[in-house]
């Protein structure tokens, strides 16, 4: 199948990775609608703030300019019902020193000329001792606004206090009291006219007192010039939350996908870097783009007070290249973080930063700073657009224009444009987008794979061509351990390859050869630390000793056969698998699969585009249907387009998923994920297919049609299976190899693997109780028969039982029973037993 290579392919695969992030944003509407629409929420309470602002600033008194002012001289004590919060009932005031006639006649008085209405008498109470009134006033609070204490010193003098409830500035919606101008000044008005007129003995003496406050400016005004309106407190705050919101779902995309290992199966297909990054970046620009706006909308549906007089294009650049920068600094981060559980708490760290450093930013764009300190602190993009927020906040001449975009602003003698801040978040944008890149193939992945810090110089990184091979040992003598008997198809296989190698022959019915190929995992000092209370309290290290993983294989895999690649748990076999697709780096060694190395970094890209690789674990997107899967992967591959939809359709047929093609994968059970991995390995044909245990967890009845699909597969390919099933590789294999420890121990058809290593027949005689149900004499004629049993085994097969539980257990050795190898060879493998002696020689068992 002819695929579409070169700049197409780039284009193709960066489309297709579009179009997966669209379905997963779509599908995930909650993360999609809070990075979008958060900024809603920033706006309204910052709306609302400012209302309330608004509101503190407003009272009726003096909000409003006053440059003549006139004096008040009407003050009438209130009656307490309209004193706020006031419990009921209630007393208009109270008053101490009730013993003294006198002072009862000025109360008197008082409550009888209150300017405007009499007081009633049940609205005043009266105490004889400040003590006693102030025990009362504990007993009931909020029942009186105002209190005054009467001291009689002498005839001529006459004392008194005064006191109120002084809960300033008490708000109920636009209403507000000033106990001051509401209750004290009347009480003491009240008190010295009525004290002067019985001092005086003069009834009518006039008392005319007035009350003028200062000329003075609208307050609101005022208020605005001081701290330009709330804006300068908290809008910069929220509006830099609002930019910066979707920067933790930027960080934890990226990271996801590395995590799970989604990118890795992508490179397995033939992904370019190119078409990842520029599908990421696309992407996150059309955000940012949307977002930006949606901002701006929202500050304009608001009217936040800093953006009014300034021109919608000026703002609008600010939040989108502001978030542009934003970007390539997620980028940047996403590369040293390994688990998207730790994106959380790495941006929350970003915000506190932020916040942080927003407050030292004026002082930083001012000419008494360095340039190189000023340089240091541009390259965090909050602070560029926090400085460039305040130069909005802080212009006074009518707002900035297009046109205003060079004009100076900041602090003191520095000119600081509008353009300057652009230019400094365009440069982070771009420094921190390529450094990602760069560190992102210098620093060793999941498997430690990386590039050389110079990779970037190399022709063969922009060519794809004329690379040469990495520089180290590709050739493995044979090991000094003994080779035993057991071992000769081993040692044949590797006389055979190493002669091919020292002579240059290519066979041509070998697809994949390996070549001494060996993965050694260096030793390493790992440090954990512990953390408790959301505090690193203490780490540990520990070291990790040297392994070898694999250990020098020598195979040829032939054209249109599958061999099958058996072992216990940590023989090497998946670490063989990651050598031949390059996602673990080779040791010593190599391979050539089809006449390219995979030591060569411009071969592996042609390696990968002919292959088909079911990985050990299913690596898929939980929100993705098996039908998107495969169209996505057969875009990747370079499938034309206008095959695409028929290759996936042909597939999930395959594979009996057809049924469930529009289901999503996370709602796929074990043994469906596993079929939908294979039919993934299978788009475009590939020539190589390397299958890692594909059938686990599959029914009988599946895994038997799953059999059926990678017999059917075999020709025009070369396949290369992993499983622990010894049926499994007994009927799909026409070759099998058993590693252990890293080495390969034996290699052979199955039926050459049986001949040699085979015990021969195992054979179970029971005996029956011949009707009786006496145990006794059943169990005289057991024992009769077990003799005799046991005599015919040693007389014509010279063997004696191995186990005699519930009957007799007896194995026939291969030399023993008369039977030819051919005829042994169509016997169906039930069970391999494999282990090792102190000797580290390979002892192999076969029930049949």
């Amino acid at each position: 199948m002819e695929l579409v290579t070169g700049l197409s392919l780039i284009v193709q695969q960066t489309l297709a990775l579009l179009k997966k992030n669209m379905i997963l944003s779509k599908r995930n509407k909650r993360a999609t609608i809070l990075h979008l629409f958060s900024s809603f929420l920033f706006m309204a309470l910052l709306f609302g703030m400012k209302k309330a602002n608004d509101a503190r600033l407003h009272r009726p008194s003096i909000s409003d300019a006053n440059p003549d002012p006139v004096p008040d001289t009407w003050f009438s004590i209130p009656s307490c019902e309209k004193k706020m919060f006031m419990k009921r009932p209630c007393f208009d005031f109270v008053w101490s020193g009730s013993g003294n006639q006198r002072i009862q006649s000025i109360v008197d008085k008082i409550m009888a000329n209150n300017p405007g209405r009499s007081i009633p008498s049940e609205k005043v109470k009266s105490f004889g001792t400040k003590d006693e009134l102030y025990a009362w006033l504990m007993m009931n609070p909020m029942t009186v606004p105002g209190v005054l204490h009467f001291t009689e010193s002498s005839p001529s003098e006459i004392r008194y206090g005064v006191q109120t409830n002084s809960s300033t500035y008490v708000k109920i919606g636009r209403q507000y009291e000033d106990p001051l101008f509401k209750y004290q000044i009347p009480l003491q008005f009240a008190a010295s006219r009525e004290i002067a007129r019985s001092l005086l003995q003069d009834q009518d003496f006039g008392w005319d007192v007035g009350l003028t406050e200062f000329a003075h400016p609208s307050i609101i005004e005022t208020s605005k010039r001081d701290d330009n309106d709330v804006s300068s407190q908290f809008s910069r705050m929220f509006l830099m939350v609002a930019a910066m919101f979707g920067f933790v779902f930027q960080i934890s995309a990226l990271v996801e996908e590395k995590e799970l290992k989604l990118r890795q199966a992508m490179t397995l297909m033939g992904l370019y870097d190119t078409a990842y990054w520029l599908s990421w970046l696309t992407w996150e620009i059309s955000m940012a783009f949307i977002s930006s706006l949606l901002i701006v909308a929202f500050v304009e549906i608001f009217q936040i007070e800093m953006f009014k007089k300034n021109n919608f294009l000026v703002v609008f650049l600010l939040f989108f290249i502001f978030q542009l920068s934003l970007v390539g600094f997620a980028f940047f981060l996403s590369v040293f973080i390994r688990k998207s559980s730790s994106t959380t708490s790495v941006s929350f760290s970003v915000f506190i930063i932020a916040f942080f450093t927003m407050v030292f930013s004026p002082f930083f764009y001012s000419d008494s700073m360095k340039t190189r300190y000023r340089v240091l602190w541009s390259l965090f993009p909050p602070n560029l657009f926090s400085a460039a927020l305040n130069m909005i906040s802080d212009d006074r001449d009518g707002g900035l224009k297009l046109s205003d975009l060079s004009k100076c602003g900041g602090y003191g003698d520095g000119c600081y444009t509008m353009r300057y801040y652009y230019d400094w978040l365009m440069f982070n944008f771009f420094l921190w987008f390529i450094l990602a890149i760069y560190l992102d193939n210098i620093l060793p992945n999941q498997v430690g794979v990386r590039k050389s810090f110079m990779y970037f110089l190399m022709p063969s990184y922009w060519t794809g061509k004329g690379a040469k091979k990495s520089k180290g040992d590709n050739g493995v003598h044979l090991r000094s351990r003994l080779i035993s008997a057991e071992d000769r198809g081993v040692l044949e296989e590797e006389i055979i390859v190493k002669q091919q190698v020292k002579e240059g022959t290519n066979d041509p019915n070998v697809a994949v050869q390996l070549q001494g190929l060996a993965k050694t995992y260096s030793s390493t000092t790992k440090i954990k630390c512990h953390s408790c209370l959301l505090c690193c309290c203490y780490c540990s290290c520990k070291r990790i000793k040297s392994f070898e993983a694999v250990k020098g294989l020598w195979m040829n895999f032939a054209k249109d056969q599958l061999f099958c690649l058996l072992g216990p748990n940590g023989a090497g076999k998946t670490t063989a698998i990651g050598c031949l697709t390059g996602i673990i780096p080779v040791t010593k060694g190599d391979a050539i699969i089809y006449g390219n190395s995979i030591r060569d970094q411009a071969s592996l890209s042609k390696i990968r585009r002919m292959t088909g690789v079911c990985s050990q674990f299913d690596t898929l997107w939980n929100k993705l249907s098996g039908q998107e899967h495969l169209e996505l992967f057969a875009s990747i591959k370079g499938l034309h387009p206008a095959s695409i939809k028929e290759e996936a359709v042909n597939l999930l047929a395959d594979v009996k998923l057809d049924d469930d093609a529009k289901v999503r994968s996370g709602s796929y059970s074990g043994g469906m994920k596993r079929r939908l991995s294979v039919a993934i390995a299978l788009i475009g044909n590939p020539k190589l297919l390397i299958l890692d245990e594909p059938t686990t967890g599959m029914d009988p009845i599946t895994r038997r049609h799953m059999w059926d699909v990678i017999e059917a597969a075999k020709q025009g390919r070369c396949i290369i299976l992993t499983t622990h099933s010894m049926e499994e590789a007994d009927i799909l294999s026409d070759r099998i190899g058993i590693m252990a420890k890293g080495i390969l121990r034996c290699i052979g058809t199955s039926t050459m693997l049986k001949s040699q290593f085979g015990t021969g027949f195992i054979v179970k005689v029971s005996f029956s109780r011949n009707g009786s149900n006496d145990r006794a004499e059943n169990g005289h004629n057991n024992m009769v028969h077990s003799e005799a049993v046991k005599e015919f085994f040693r007389q014509r097969l010279n063997t004696s039982p191995i186990a005699e539980e519930k009957g007799l257990t007896f194995t026939i050795s291969n030399g023993e029973e008369g039977l030819e190898n051919e005829k042994l060879g169509g016997n169906s493998m039930e069970a391999l037993e494999m282990s090792s002696n102190e000797e580290d020689e390979l002892l192999l068992m076969f029930e049949i």
